[in-house]
């Protein structure tokens, strides 16, 4: 018989619903239960958590003062419109606080995992590890700008002075190098562009750093296929040093030359008046030779920043897969702005924290053959003073 249109169904027996087990309390934390502590053991206690991190200063990579500064900078921005991150699963938690958020982000920052594996650990989808950590980069890109800046002249004159008295070297105000962040291989029309001459898909970032290995002036973005002395001239930090903007002071050596203000890059780079490079060749006068040895010292201040911020933020170690190439310009800006603040609140990095090496493995040695007339003579005037200073 048909069932009667409209008729009520008759109702099923609810089944009974299980109670939810109990949760077990953590053990308890030496010195108090704070957020720090708390929240290391939840990850460190997963099973796919790598083993080699034993701290949370070890996996954040920085220490609690300067994680909650940077929570400070970025939390008018985090607590807002969290109701997207409702499927956190620490405790009873139904939202992230602005601590859970930054530790998401720096954490994916930090280790390079997936997306999938940190979701993993923090009981997440990988959308939502994606959302945070995109919502804290363009929070850090506003907050912490000041971060990441040209010296003032007081800066300058310190920078100055400090690398005079380590290496020599007069007038200097930085180094200046490139490095190579590496990406999966794309089928796409324009990819061909992002292919190097190592015949490896990448981008390139360019960084002035200072004595004490902070950025002081970074250009990211441009794909592989441009080499050092094309990108140099494409980057503001060309046209403010061409016009006199920046590296404009003049200093009087002893015996009379005018010395004007410059950073010092390896072979790579066009030698300018405000841009040292070393002499090419074999059999150097003892004058040259010791500038080269002068030169090559101060240049490894940049070389080893570069290294260490790869070995920090390995989210730009390694092959990127299938990176969105508009996004990861300003991922790489924000991890050497974080880098700096870590240099702003704990001070030079220890030779512990520094990662020797080459930052650009694999890479061989660009030349330019570009020589300023002022600059060689300017070169072989600072050659011939730091060979009277010995």
């Amino acid at each position: 018989m048909a069932p009667v249109r409209g008729a009520k169904k008759r109702k099923r027996p609810e089944k009974p619903v299980p109670a939810p087990a109990p949760r077990l309390p953590l053990p308890p934390l030496p010195g108090g239960s704070d957020w720090w502590g708390v929240f290391y053991r939840r990850v460190a206690g997963h099973s796919s958590f790598p083993r080699e991190y034993q701290t949370i200063e070890s996996v954040l990579r920085m220490s609690r003062k300067t994680f909650d500064y940077i929570c400070s900078l970025v939390k008018k921005d985090l607590t807002t419109k969290t109701y997207g991150f409702r499927n956190f699963r620490f405790g009873d938690k139904t939202i992230l606080d602005v601590e859970d958020q930054v530790a998401v982000a720096l954490m994916r920052l930090t280790t390079g995992e997936s997306l999938q594996n940190i979701g993993a650990w923090f009981s997440m989808n990988h959308s939502a590890i994606s959302n945070i950590t995109w919502r804290f980069i363009e929070s850090m890109e506003e907050r912490a700008i000041c971060h990441l800046k040209w010296p003032s002249a007081e800066e300058m004159a310190t920078i100055k002075a400090r690398f005079e008295k380590i290496y020599g070297l007069p007038n200097c105000c930085g180094a200046i190098d490139t490095t190579h962040i590496l990406m999966c291989s794309s089928n796409q029309p324009n990819s061909k562009v992002w292919l190097d001459n190592e015949n490896k898909n990448s981008m390139v970032l360019q960084a002035v750093v200072d004595t004490d290995m902070r950025f002081r002036d970074i250009v990211s973005g441009w794909p592989g296929s441009m080499d050092d002395s094309c990108i140099l001239r494409t980057s503001g930090l060309y046209r403010l040093c061409e016009k006199g903007v920046r590296l404009d002071g003049q200093m009087q050596l002893p015996g009379g030359s005018a010395v004007r203000e410059y950073i010092v890059g390896d072979s790579s780079y066009p030698l300018l008046p405000w841009l040292m490079t070393p002499y090419q060749g074999q059999g150097l006068p003892a004058a040259k030779a010791e500038f080269n040895k002068r030169h090559t010292a101060a240049t490894k201040v940049v070389q080893i920043a570069l290294a260490t911020l790869k070995g920090r933020w390995r989210v730009i170690q390694g092959e990127l897969w299938r990176p969105d190439k508009h996004r990861l310009p300003r991922i790489i800006f924000v991890c050497c702005l974080i880098t700096n603040i870590i240099i702003d609140m704990e001070g030079t990095p220890s030779k512990e924290m520094l990662v020797s090496g080459n930052h650009d493995q694999g890479y061989k040695q660009q030349f330019s053959n570009v020589a300023d007339d002022n600059a060689v003579k300017q070169r072989d005037d600072l050659s011939q003073h730091v060979t009277d200073g010995e």
